[in-house]
């Protein structure tokens, strides 16, 4: 299956390819009477044996996971040289044998999927005497980068001891309660263990969150979690985050430090509200 949260129903009526993985034409059968009523008449349907229907699953989801972690190293030196990674992506995306789709910079990818299959496809190279070179480099990169996010508030911020930090967002992605391997989870445990205080909201998540990290205060709605903090971060793109009225979360904050991880700002329009901003690969925002 290829379904993705916060969109399963969606991408079963109208998948963009079906693939069918069986040893017997009789199974094969089956499976295709199975997707009949979906009069998927445009819909490829790939057919093959056990293994290699697996292997597409596994391979589909770590081509994903390495164009992520791709973008988010593109990211990181587009801060270095003053270029803009969103420019880039563009650039890159209208290429047609490349596509725009991935190509989003943020604090890494997580959830159920791209973790799991990564370090499934890792495993079984290694259990037929092989190693993977570019899937190890882009799980290797998926977790600098969630160390990098917690740098770049500890750069901004100094000493975080006594300091209070907002988090918005919890769930690995949007229009999801999924905390799984969720960027928001290591980021916020790392600038815990600098004794900054956490006060955190996410429209679904945070039932989930509090049996995970019971230290965190979790918050009944965005301007709650902000009142009296001195930085604020956008952890995930929920539709709510995007449209802030910057003016009110200003003067709620006893701080100015506004961190986009998932660029979903302007950054002039922030700065031009008070804040000091800091997203992921604009490097012409420092």
């Amino acid at each position: 299956e290829f379904l993705r949260e916060g969109s399963a129903i969606e991408d079963f009526m109208r998948p963009n390819r079906v693939v069918i993985g069986a040893n017997s034409a009789h199974a094969i059968a089956i499976m295709r009477d199975l997707y009949k009523p979906l009069y998927l008449i445009e819909t490829p349907f790939v057919i093959t044996n056990i293994e290699t229907a697996e292997m597409i699953k596994y391979a589909a989801n770590s081509f994903l996971a390495t164009k992520i972690s791709f973008i988010n190293e593109m990211a990181n030196l587009c801060e270095r040289v003053g270029a803009d990674v969103h420019m880039v992506a563009k650039g890159m995306g209208l290429d047609q044998r490349i596509g725009s789709k991935f190509l989003h910079p943020g604090p890494g990818y997580g959830g159920s999927c791209l973790p799991k299959d990564t370090n499934a496809l890792l495993r079984i190279a290694e259990e037929h005497g092989m190693q993977l070179g570019i899937i190890d480099a882009a799980v290797k990169a998926n977790e600098n980068q969630r160390q990098l996010m917690a740098q770049k508030i500890r750069d901004a911020m100094g000493k975080l001891k006594g300091k209070t930090v907002a988090i918005l967002g919890l769930s690995f992605k949007p229009n999801t309660d999924d905390i799984r391997d969720a960027p928001a989870l290591s980021i916020i445990r790392d600038l815990m263990k600098d004794k900054a205080t956490i006060r955190a909201y996410d429209p679904v998540s945070m039932h989930e969150a509090a049996v995970q990290m019971p230290g965190v205060r979790y918050c009944k709605d965005p301007y709650d979690a902000v009142r009296g903090a001195d930085a604020v971060v956008i952890m995930t793109e929920w539709n709510q985050f995007r449209n802030l009225p910057l003016e009110r979360i200003r003067k709620l904050m006893k701080g100015d430090h506004f961190f986009d991880l998932r660029n979903v700002y302007d950054p002039a329009k922030v700065t031009e509200k008070g804040f000091r901003y800091t997203g992921v690969g604009r490097g012409l925002y420092k």
